[in-house]
């Protein structure tokens, strides 16, 4: 972590308690980007109050030197990389280097990372036996959280937080697993062999390998998929302090082993605010079916009193069009071309509504611009994943996220167990009355 940043004496905010008078400063802390922080970490203790901010949009929780989000104007860096000249130019495990070490890698320190992934790429054989636990019904997610969980239980050597060494080989672990573990959670399901890694592939062709190769068949990598997949990826892998890393960060700071640490990120992730959006959006261009529908439907997005909403547009950070949804945009025609399905029914039916959408004054005075599901979806579906593997496919490329921001986290001098505090709205005190007066 770089040097905290200190404020001057005349850069500060003044809040005087009306009840006595009571006037406290407090400092203002500058942001190498966006805006600056009220250090209110002694507003307690001064004043006898707490901050009042459900979700914690107006909180920051932590330094960060990983990502930066202009919502405002639809940016997105990583360590101060573009995320378009980082999806034009470099490749998912170059991106998580970059996330986790602060800077791009050299040739040298490149293929040393890339033999460090290749390493650790198979489980132990013994986790295949968990599978056979789950019934073939099971959703790939709940494997994932109880397969990555339980990785802890097989690599004792990289558990000890306070050995920078091991929290080292417990992230190479935990990004080098991650596919094998959701291609194997794939297989379960539909009854197939697993595949095991092949390390002279890709991460992405790897990955997609063990998704859909079978022993019948010689499995040859497509480079349209895989450079496609290399994208999601890159997308997908950090997005700030969103709740599923903000829970990896809220189980570390408890000191938790890193496996845990994932894990409980995966479990926030599954959540359908936050990673099933690509899903709900073919759910709704399926409802929508036509593109003579279009115009009711957004009729109904408008009228408050209709439940139905426009999944993927709109962001809870972005207030222009999500950088990332212009980067899936051009790799969806790639997808699609390739496959021979360019005048796919869903696609041609997302294009149209996205234009209609920003056409309308609705729309525009709501900042609703589409976001980075609208297009995955239809991109994943065409590949040939299943909807049940697409928020798996989250959680993997965001594994390299959640472990820069943990990693960032153990070694930050200053920080703490989580503990937000809440505003109490219960009962007063009262004396317990026995049941046979109540």
């Amino acid at each position: 972590m770089a040097e905290k940043e200190q404020a001057s004496d005349n850069n500060t905010v003044t809040i005087i308690d009306n009840r006595n008078g009571t006037q406290v400063d407090f400092p203002i802390l500058d942001s190498t980007l966006g805006p600056d922080v009220i250090d209110v970490q002694t507003l307690y203790r001064t004043l006898g109050y707490f901050t009042y901010d459900p979700g914690f949009t107006s909180t920051a929780s932590c330094d960060s030197e990983i990502t930066f989000i202009d919502g405002a104007n639809g940016v997105l860096l990583h360590r101060g990389y573009s995320i378009e000249e980082l999806t034009e130019n470099s490749n998912f495990l170059e991106v998580a280097y970059l996330l986790i070490n602060g800077e791009l890698p050299t040739a040298e320190e490149w293929e040393t990372f890339r033999k460090d992934i290749a390493l650790h790429t198979m489980v132990d054989e013994q986790l295949i036996r968990f599978y056979n636990g789950f019934r073939r019904d099971a959703h790939p997610m709940a494997i994932m959280v109880g397969v990555v969980g339980a990785l802890s239980a097989f690599y004792h050597d990289s558990l000890d937080i306070n050995d920078a060494e091991q929290r080292r080989v417990a992230s190479m672990r935990l990004i080098a697993k991650m596919p094998t573990i959701a291609a194997m959670a794939y297989k379960y399901t539909k009854g197939q062999p697993f595949v095991y890694p092949t390390n002279s592939l890709s991460y992405t062709e790897n990955f997609l390998k063990m998704m859909f190769a079978v022993p019948a068949d010689e499995y040859v990598p497509n480079p349209v998929l895989s450079q496609a997949l290399e994208k999601i990826f890159i997308l997908h892998a950090d997005h700030e302090q969103n709740a599923s890393t903000s829970t990896v960060r809220l189980a570390g700071s408890s000191q938790a082993n890193p496996f845990a640490c994932i894990a409980a990120g995966i479990a926030s992730l599954w959540g359908p605010a936050h990673g099933g959006a690509n899903e709900a959006v073919l759910k709704m261009l399926h409802e929508i079916g036509d593109k003579s529908n279009i115009q009711k439907y957004i009729a109904r997005a408008k009228d408050k009193s209709d439940p139905f909403r426009l999944m993927g547009f709109g962001h809870r950070v972005y207030k222009n069009y999500d950088p990332r949804a212009k980067v899936l945009k051009a790799s969806a025609h790639a997808v699609l071309n390739e496959l021979g399905c360019a005048n796919e029914p869903l696609f041609e039916l997302a294009l149209e509504l996205e234009r209609i959408a920003l056409e309308d004054e609705y729309f525009i005075e709501k900042k609703l611009f589409p976001n980075v599901d609208f297009y995955s979806g239809i991109i994943l579906r065409a590949m040939g994943f299943p909807t049940s593997m697409f928020t798996v496919l989250f959680a993997l490329a965001r594994t390299a996220g959640w472990v820069a921001q943990w990693n960032e986290m153990i070694a930050d001098p200053i920080h703490k167990i989580g503990r937000p505090r809440q505003r109490y709205t219960g009962s007063s005190p009262r004396n317990y009355i026995p049941m046979d007066k109540r």
